[in-house]
């Protein structure tokens, strides 16, 4: 059955082949939820299309998120645009552009640091995370 092969593969590349067929939803994590949703949306035609996800590389194992890249880059092949919040540095560094938040967390955070290509950003003086997308 060559489409459920091709969907489980897909969920599967998702960094979720661990899950089991049958598995409540209301189980799973925000980040699987999102990946999960993702695998329903990701060969269609995505023009005019917005993703916004939170955090979906959480409780990945780095080679995964290096996965989870490639299935966003096919979503934005795909002609969608995606918006990430984001924390894990390889995600950072694989962005077309960049809004660094901060300089800190809480009531001292909330404004924009700095923007542009993870270069611009690590280049700039003020920018925590920029500190750490350096070389």
């Amino acid at each position: 059955m060559r489409r459920v092969r091709k969907r489980l593969q897909l969920i599967a590349d998702l960094g979720l082949g661990y899950l089991t067929l049958g598995e409540a939803t209301t189980t799973l994590s925000g980040g699987e939820a999102q990946r999960l949703k993702l695998a329903s949306d990701i060969d269609k035609d995505q023009h005019a299309s917005l993703f916004v996800l939170d955090e979906p590389s959480i409780g990945l194992h780095p080679l995964d998120v290096q996965v989870l890249l490639r299935v966003l880059q096919r979503l934005i092949d795909n002609g969608a645009t995606v918006v990430i919040i984001e924390h894990d540095i390889d995600m950072i560094t694989n962005a077309d552009h960049v809004v660094d938040l901060g300089p800190g967390g809480g009531d001292a955070g909330g404004r924009i640091v700095a923007t542009g290509t993870p270069a611009a950003v690590a280049a700039h003086a003020d920018s925590v995370t920029g500190r750490f997308l350096l070389p």
